[in-house]
Formats: structure tokens, C-alpha cells, sequence
């Protein structure tokens, strides 16, 4: 049989366990020094804050598309009085769609909102 050869890794690729350490601590005894890395978290508010920008944008071109196929299918009904019934349903889902997108919408205005507070809050701007 044909042995798999090893796969070889890009060299950007990292280690789940190897974490980037942000500071070095040092402590010296009378025997040995010791050198131990130190994690510091990272809170990415800015990061928080432009993704919840973004959906909030992604929510309200879905919410003028729904409403822009409902009047589109409202026409419609009026323009093909044989097929209204169908016209008027598709009609209605838009609507509801058009609800739902806007309803994330403010759902991420809130997280961008929240998000903003946070970032002030680790900058030392303003305290709760």
C-alpha cells in the first residue's frame, strides 16, 4: 500500500495552542530566574462595533428590498386579475419579510449602540 505523504501547512497557519503573548514577566530568585509569559484579554469593542454597523446597513437594504417586491407584487395583482390570490400572498410574505429585516435592524442598532458604550467604558472615557 501507498503510504499518505505529510501534509504540509502554510507558513502563515498557526497552532491553536500557540496564543500571541502580549507582555513577559521575569522573576528572579537567588537560584534561577524565571521567565513566564503573560496573556493579556483582548477585548475587540472597535471590531463589535463595525460588524453590527454593517449588519444594521445588511438589515435595512433587506428591509427596502422586502418592501420593494411587496409593492411589486401589489401591482402586479392589480395588473393580473387571474393570478391576484397568488399576487396577494407573495405580496404579504414580502411585508412580513420587510418586518422581520427591520426588526434585525434595530436589533443591531442596539448592539452597535452597546457596543459604542463598551469601547468608551475600556477607554476610561466615562465610568458606570
Amino acid at each position: 500500500m501507498e503510504q499518505e505523504k505529510p501534509h504540509h501547512h502554510c507558513f502563515l497557519h498557526h497552532k491553536d495552542d500557540e496564543k500571541p503573548v502580549d507582555a513577559v514577566a521575569c522573576t528572579e530568585t537567588s537560584e534561577r530566574t524565571t521567565i513566564v509569559a503573560v496573556e493579556e484579554p483582548t477585548h475587540d469593542h472597535e471590531r463589535k462595533r463595525k460588524e453590527s454597523k454593517s449588519h444594521e446597513h445588511l438589515g435595512e437594504l433587506g428591509a427596502a428590498a422586502a418592501g420593494a417586491f411587496a409593492m411589486y407584487e401589489k401591482h402586479d395583482a392589480k395588473k393580473d386579475p387571474e393570478h391576484a390570490h397568488k399576487h396577494k400572498l407573495e405580496e404579504e410574505i414580502a411585508a412580513a419579510a420587510g418586518v422581520g429585516a427591520g426588526g434585525y435592524t434595530i436589533h443591531e442598532h442596539h448592539e452597535k449602540k452597546e457596543a459604542e458604550k463598551e469601547e468608551e467604558e475600556a477607554k476610561g472615557k466615562k465610568h458606570p
